[in-house]
């Protein structure tokens, strides 16, 4: 199985900058990619952005294209999101999966972690 485990949510202010973690254990070879998605109250959960892992093919929504970057660290196995211009909308839950390059139905999920963009 695969296990996949959120950190580095929080508090921010708007234009401000966090840095999401999301590490994998169990049995990575079933999933090419690591996807990130969020879900605001009330709203369906998105995609946001994707990363293989060789790192060579990543994939942004447009709403954060410019101001998330993924980079992807092999011998941790954990990926990373780093998140800066933040904005009041950018405020959700945020899910790491573990999927196809294209990110349809990905099988595996993490817990999520909250991220709050607030003065």
């Amino acid at each position: 199985q695969v296990q996949l485990v959120e950190a580095g949510g929080g508090l921010v202010q708007p234009g401000g900058s966090l840095t999401l973690s999301c590490a994998a254990s169990g049995s990575t070879f079933l999933f090419y990619a690591f996807g990130w998605f969020r879900q605001a109250p009330g709203k369906e959960r998105e995609f946001i952005a994707s990363i293989n892992w060789s790192g060579s093919e990543t994939s942004y929504a447009d709403s954060v294209k410019g101001r998330f970057t993924l980079s992807i660290d092999n011998a941790k196995n954990t990926v990373y999101l780093q998140m800066s211009s933040l904005k009041p909308e950018d405020t959700a839950v945020y899910y790491c999966a573990g999927g196809s390059a294209t990110m349809t139905k990905p099988p595996y999920w993490g817990q999520g972690t909250q991220v709050t963009v607030s003065s």
